[in-house]
């Protein structure tokens, strides 16, 4: 009787405390819920089609650049300011590319190379003109959108659509990381690759609870640690093993996954990270503290342009061209992929990994629309109306937290 008694005790105290803690992470767990519901309504409404190895390949491809842009625009929303030209940056550096590639016989290594640092450029002239200089933000940017939607048109007016013939160059986007074997069609590297990231993702998770523990933070129950940990890798597991399905990895994921590595890491074990967290929070606080809002605001802007031009040379690789009309509207899309991954109306708040499953979200929207024969036009409804709800959804959650 008292062992029953003491089972009921805890699988009330468990589920109590799994009420609180969607309760208090409503933001955090809340994509991961609609990203789940997601995919089951279009699993069911084709029939599968979904979640079968190719689709769910071409998805995850087509979210690469989008997620890219994704990470650089978290930070310019956590420190309250915004970027509306990225969507053509994206498709001048492709154009860019192609450019130095089929005129004038430069390598791919030298011109990835070449278009990434005018990336940064174009990024420290708007952290100069908005930090130094004081032209709103929106400004600048809505001048630098039409600027380079014009050098856009102007370097492809003479061909229209630019192709580009050189093949390392479109490996990057089209192209999947070689398999060391092969069994019964999987791709063991992709298995391989998929298992050690698992792995490390539990380790860091339990380092992470112990120091927590360590420092007398709170933390959630072991129970309750384990679960989520076993959803984590079971989720991760399974798109690993779809992917190893088809093709396996491709360096378009690869490179999306270093990017999320690197700023995942910057945001939350650095100086610079804390720094950014801390202007978005709140400038002035930031100042009087000895941080240098201005360097931050550049710096933030310049990782801005480095992410879109990587962005375009990933779009510019995986479509092998370039055209007059590459990147339009894809600053939009970055813009609700962070939104919808979490990251604050109001500035300081906001993970790198969040806005890469607001991304996710949104390319699955995209993804299973187009595979049901949904109309351009309800397509676009449907998107607006999401993210006025996650930023509804941000407001409301802020307003209980106060």
């Amino acid at each position: 009787m008292n062992l029953v008694k003491r089972m009921g005790t805890e699988v009330v105290g468990f589920g109590k405390e799994t009420g609180v803690l969607l309760k208090k992470n409503v933001r955090d767990y809340g994509m991961f819920i609609a990203l789940a519901i997601i995919v089951a309504i279009f699993s069911f409404a084709t029939d599968g089609g979904f979640v079968t190895a190719r689709n769910m390949s071409n998805l995850i491809n087509q979210m690469g650049y989008i997620g890219v842009l994704a990470v650089g625009m978290t930070l310019i929303l956590i420190i309250k300011y915004i970027d509306l030209s990225v969507g053509y940056v994206v498709g001048f550096s492709g154009a860019v590319a192609a450019i130095l590639m089929k005129s004038y016989n430069m390598g791919s290594y030298t011109t990835i190379l070449a278009v990434l640092a005018i990336g940064v450029f174009i990024g420290l002239v708007y952290g100069y003109l908005v930090s130094k200089v004081g032209v709103p933000a929106f400004v600048t940017t809505l001048a630098g959108m039409l600027i380079f939607r014009g050098l856009l048109l102007l370097i492809t007016e003479k061909t229209g659509t630019i192709v580009i013939k050189d093949k390392a160059f479109n490996a990057i986007g089209q192209g999947y990381i070689p398999d060391i074997t092969k069994v019964d069609g999987l791709h063991i590297l992709t298995l391989i690759i998929g298992v050690v990231a698992i792995i490390g993702m539990i380790i860091s998770s339990i380092i992470k609870r112990r120091n927590l523990k360590k420092y007398n933070f709170e933390t959630i129950s072991l129970p309750m640690f384990i679960l989520k940990c076993t959803f984590v890798s079971i989720a991760f597991g399974y798109i690993v093993w779809t992917l190893s399905k088809f093709n396996g990895l491709s360096w378009t994921v690869v490179i999306l996954a270093v990017v999320v590595l690197i700023y995942s890491f910057v945001m939350n074990n650095t100086t610079l990270g804390r720094h950014i967290y801390g202007v978005g929070g709140n400038a002035e606080a930031a100042e009087l503290s000895g941080v240098s809002v201005k360097k931050i605001t550049c710096i933030v802007y310049a990782s801005m342009g480095l992410l879109s031009a990587l962005a375009g040379i990933l779009y510019a690789s995986r479509f092998g061209s370039a055209t007059t009309t590459g990147g339009a509207g894809l600053e939009l899309e970055a813009i609700a992929a962070a939104y919808v991954g979490g990251v604050s109306a109001n500035g300081g708040i906001g993970k790198v990994s969040g806005s890469i499953i607001g991304a996710l979200v949104m390319a699955s929207l995209s993804n299973g629309m187009n595979l049901i024969g949904t109309g351009a036009s309800l397509q676009y409804i449907i998107k607006g109306a999401i993210l006025v709800t996650a930023v509804i959804f941000d407001v409301m959650t802020r307003k209980k937290a106060h």
